[in-house]
C-alpha cells in the first residue's frame, strides 16, 4: 500500500514540474523575453556589473498575451553573472507585429543603481 502511495505522489510531482516547465518554457520563447536578454548580455555597462557570461535564470515571472499583430508582456528575468546577480524587468506592447519596450531595466542586487537599458546609444 505504501508503494502505491508514494507512486501516485511521484506521478502528480512529476505532472506538476512539467507544467511548470512548459510555462517557463513558453515565457523564454517570446520575442521580449530573447531581445530583452541579449540587450542585458551586450550592454557594456551590465557586463562591467555582473560579469560574464550572463544567462537568464529559471524562475521568469510575469506574463504575455499575444492577439493577431498586437501584445503585452511584463516581465522579471533573474540574471546570474560572474560577478554578481540581478533581476531584469522588461514591459512591452506589440503593435503591427513589432515591439517597443517602455521599460527595460536591470536592478542588480546589492547596493547600486538600476540600470536602464533604453539609454541612446554612444
Amino acid at each position: 500500500m505504501p508503494a502505491g502511495c508514494l507512486t501516485g505522489l511521484a506521478g502528480v510531482a512529476g505532472f506538476i514540474a512539467l507544467i511548470v516547465s512548459l510555462v517557463f518554457g513558453l515565457l523564454k520563447s517570446t520575442t521580449p523575453y530573447k531581445e530583452a536578454l541579449a540587450k542585458a548580455q551586450q550592454d557594456p555597462v551590465v557586463i562591467g556589473r555582473l560579469g560574464t557570461p550572463i544567462q537568464g535564470g529559471f524562475l521568469v515571472s510575469g506574463n504575455v498575451s499575444l492577439s493577431g499583430g498586437t501584445g503585452e508582456a511584463q516581465l522579471a528575468i533573474p540574471l546570474q553573472g560572474s560577478r554578481g546577480s540581478g533581476t531584469l524587468y522588461v514591459e512591452a506592447r506589440q503593435k503591427s507585429g513589432t515591439w517597443t519596450y517602455s521599460t527595460l531595466t536591470v536592478r542588480p542586487d546589492g547596493p547600486g543603481e538600476p540600470i536602464s537599458l533604453l539609454r541612446p546609444s554612444l
